[in-house]
């Protein structure tokens, strides 16, 4: 029996204009109803995530999300940290250097900002802020390390072309320290080594009493693999890309045509009635 529903969210649980599906809600409370637990799990930090919980009805009701790629899970009810792993001074400094000699800007997530280290925020970094609902603001290095804030990620941004030679001549680096995936054509994304969306939720899976074949996962982005690879149930979007589709189980219709309410129909509910 099917008792986690793990959602990815762009390119998954939302069309292609960013927002949700009336019919993907009413398919969402249908798991509910059948005793199944949904859960997000994407690369948006929190600011990214509140309005669709606002949206979905679920903040301020027991549950989770799991965001910054399997970084940090919040709780739903109280929006407090359950749990989070995070980059250190050491890796911090790291990531600054290999910025300092390139083009892409490097960002990092605290637990309210999007913040872009020792330069002024590029057209691209001011775009993806804007897509998880925020502004990016400035930070120096040194302000960063005396905060001692909890950094949950880091992402490099450039354009396309630039972005392909930084991951070719840095990618190998980077790979000995951190996890790292290509997760945008503009994003680069470092998280602590050994962190990922599996790593997420298999913790909270495991929290909650569900082992893994209990845990329904869909998704349709490189940074879903380790997620679908780990869950029991993986479905792939019908917009995922050939990797996705090729780990997951079973494939569904895309996130304009409400797939995640297809896998619900078609593939969740049956099994629970089975």
């Amino acid at each position: 029996m099917i008792k986690l529903l793990a959602l990815d969210m762009d390119g998954t649980l939302l069309d292609h204009d960013k927002k949700l599906l009336p019919e993907t809600l009413v398919d969402l409370d249908k798991a509910r109803a059948a005793g199944v637990l949904p859960v997000i799990c994407t690369g948006r930090p929190l600011s990214g995530v509140l309005p669709y919980l606002e949206e979905l009805g679920w903040q301020g009701k027991e549950g989770y999300v799991i965001i910054n790629n399997g970084a940090t899970i919040y709780s739903t009810k109280d929006l407090s940290i359950h749990s989070w792993s995070g980059l250190s001074q050491e890796e911090l400094i790291l990531l600054d250097q290999i910025a300092q000699e390139s083009t892409a800007q490097l960002t990092v997530f605290d637990e309210q900002d999007y913040l872009v280290v020792g330069e002024e925020p590029s057209e691209l970094v001011t775009m993806d802020a804007g897509l998880v609902f925020t502004q990016p603001k400035r930070v120096e290095l040194d302000q960063l390390l005396d905060s001692q804030a909890k950094i949950f990620q880091a992402m490099y941004l450039d354009e396309k072309k630039a972005l392909d030679r930084f991951e070719a001549e840095y990618g190998p680096q980077l790979a000995k320290y951190f996890e790292v995936v290509r997760s945008q054509e503009y994003i680069y994304e470092c998280l602590p080594k050994g962190t990922n969306k599996a790593t997420g939720l298999s913790y909270l899976a495991q929290d909650l009493g569900f082992s893994n074949d209990q845990v329904m996962a869909i998704g349709d982005a490189n940074n879903d693999l380790e997620m679908l690879a780990y869950a029991g149930w993986s479905v792939a979007m019908g917009n995922a890309n050939e990797a996705v589709k090729k780990i997951a189980k079973f494939q569904t219709g895309s996130h304009t045509d409400n797939g995640v309410g297809q896998a619900i129909r078609e593939i969740l509910l049956p099994a629970n009635q089975a």
